[in-house]
């Protein structure tokens, strides 16, 4: 590579990749033609709406392999930001400022392949204002990889709030069809999940912002790497720990701030609920990382304890939720919520295989979670209904999507030879270096995630096929194979072999941790 290849905005090309494509929908609908009304009709309509389909796919394939250019110009074996660019933005010490280490550059490359398959996946299943969907999902794409490239507090803030705006819409526009009644009010269930989600986590967020208001008035920057280093008094480390913690958990989301989540994966569309439990539930566990542990360790330190039970809690009753629930996309959300836990836990081991499992979990769980809710997708475009009761000896009508469900299943227990596996047991050897209580009780919860998630199989697949509804239902088309299949592929790989992940991790995570300990040791003196 040539120094002046390399020197390209590569990380900015590859946030605003998908906002070029979202911009060129948005053109192709002021141009058409429209009625009296200002409203596009007949063909015009149905020509737009199939091109935003294929904009919206070449688009996000397209940015997709940017982030293989980006991934190629990156060096595993260096432990510091890497790709920087920076530009004096707003003044007195704001910048837009990018940069990737080993600790995000998998999770850009994470969302830009979840991405396109989320399109696929919405291909036929959105069938009203097409082309505003997908302007929201490619916005939304932005903003997700602005997160994890962002080395600017407010720039960070800016990209981590701005997605909830997507999200909200896809959830209150597209979501599922019934009604709510809530405080003496009858809404749409879609709206009222949304207002939900939104509120939920705004509300945790304000306080983010005031804290960052804050550091930047003491520290008098914004650079993160500089902030990472700046050293905040124990009194001050506790206060920005809290506010820090009070968006990061609801965003995981940790128990009991989760409850927004069920109802979100609920409503949301099939795509929607891949792309949040993807993607947008790793953004807690990422600003754990980011800025929890290296900016505010003394206070990581003392607060370790309450995660863990917190983390514990999560596990154990959540799974227990999940083994009582009848909606299949329920079920797998409070499973969500209790693989998160295993997440916090690793995370504030503050060991080395604890942070590495927790960043492995959050990146299988990215393959595995997706595609058990594409698995749901593909039999609610069938028979519009989530209902486990519903179905019963699929097996004998869809033996490829059985073998499918089955291998995701297994992932999401923690089989050996999947990626789930790997991320559980390093989380769980970070936890019994710590306190082999913690360890224990976090085992359990993988024997009752082999509870709900194989109950959840037995009753789709297995059994006589007795409803009548069920025995014209097709398998799965070429599409929908190629989606699970390619996340097949990467569960797979990455349990065989997770290596070449580890191997990327690592450096940055040393670097974090050996400043987080150097930090307690200079703070017991």
């Amino acid at each position: 590579m040539t120094e002046s290849f390399a020197d390209q905005p590569w990380l900015s090309m590859t946030i605003f990749a998908p906002l070029v494509g979202a911009l060129w929908i948005m053109l192709s609908r002021l141009i058409a033609k429209k009625d009296d009304n200002g409203a596009i009709v007949g063909r015009d309509l149905e020509q737009i709406e199939n091109n935003a389909r294929w904009v919206a796919l070449a688009v996000s394939i397209g940015t997709f392999f940017v982030s293989l250019g980006v991934y190629a110009l990156f060096d595993p074996s260096q432990g510091g930001f890497q790709l920087v660019e920076e530009v004096a933005w707003i003044g007195g010490g704001v910048s837009y400022k990018l940069g990737v280490d080993g600790i995000s550059i998998l999770f850009v490359l994470l969302t830009t392949f979840i991405t396109p398959i989320c399109i696929l996946a919405s291909w036929d299943a959105i069938k009203t204002r097409v082309a505003d969907y997908m302007i929201a999902f490619l916005v939304m794409e932005t903003l997700m990889i602005g997160v994890f490239c962002a080395l600017d507090l407010f720039l960070f803030y800016i990209f981590f709030e701005g997605g909830l705006i997507p999200m909200f819409l896809l959830i209150g526009v597209w979501g599922s069809k019934g009604t709510k009644t809530f405080a003496g009010f009858t809404m749409p269930s879609r709206v009222y999940a949304a207002v939900k989600f939104f509120l939920y986590t705004l509300i945790g967020s304000l306080l983010l912002l005031i804290a960052m208001a804050w550091m930047y008035a003491e520290a008098g920057t914004t650079d993160i790497p500089t902030l990472q280093q700046y050293g905040f008094s124990a009194d001050a480390q506790k206060w920005l720990w809290l506010a820090f913690f009070a968006s990061f958990a609801v965003k995981m989301p940790m128990w009991p701030v989760h409850t927004w989540l069920p109802d979100a994966h609920v409503q949301a569309p099939t795509a929607g609920s891949v792309i949040l439990a993807a993607i947008l539930l790793k953004m807690g566990g990422y600003g754990f990382v980011r800025f929890s542990l290296p900016m505010f360790p003394l206070a990581s330190a003392d607060f370790a304890p309450l995660i863990y039970a917190l983390s514990i809690v999560a596990i154990i009753y959540t799974s227990l939720v999940a083994l009582a629930q009848e909606d299949m996309k329920k079920l797998i959300a409070y499973a969500s919520v209790a693989h998160m836990g295993f997440v916090t836990m690793g995370i504030f081991t503050a060991t080395e295989q604890g942070v590495e499992g927790a960043l492995f979990q959050m990146l299988s769980h990215g393959f595995i979670s997706g595609a058990l809710f594409l698995c749901v997708g593909v039999v609610y475009d069938r028979m519009h209904t989530r209902e486990i009761a519903a179905y019963g000896g699929l097996v004998h009508r869809m033996p490829l999507y059985a073998f499918l469900f089955l291998f995701f299943t297994l992932g999401n227990v923690g089989l050996p030879g999947t990626s789930g596996f790997v991320g559980e047991i390093l989380a769980m050897i970070g936890a019994f270096k710590v306190n082999s209580w913690i360890a224990f009780f976090a085992a359990f919860g993988v024997i009752l995630s082999a509870a709900y998630s194989l109950r959840l199989f037995r009753q789709v697949m297995y059994g006589e096929l007795t409803k009548e509804a069920l025995t014209a239902i097709p398998d799965v088309d070429r599409r929908e194979l190629f989606s699970l299949g390619a996340l097949m592929v990467f569960a797979l790989y990455l349990g065989f072999n997770p290596g070449p992940a580890l191997a990327v991790f690592s450096p940055s995570v040393d670097i974090l941790l050996n400043n987080y300990h150097a930090a307690l040791a200079a703070g017991a003196r």
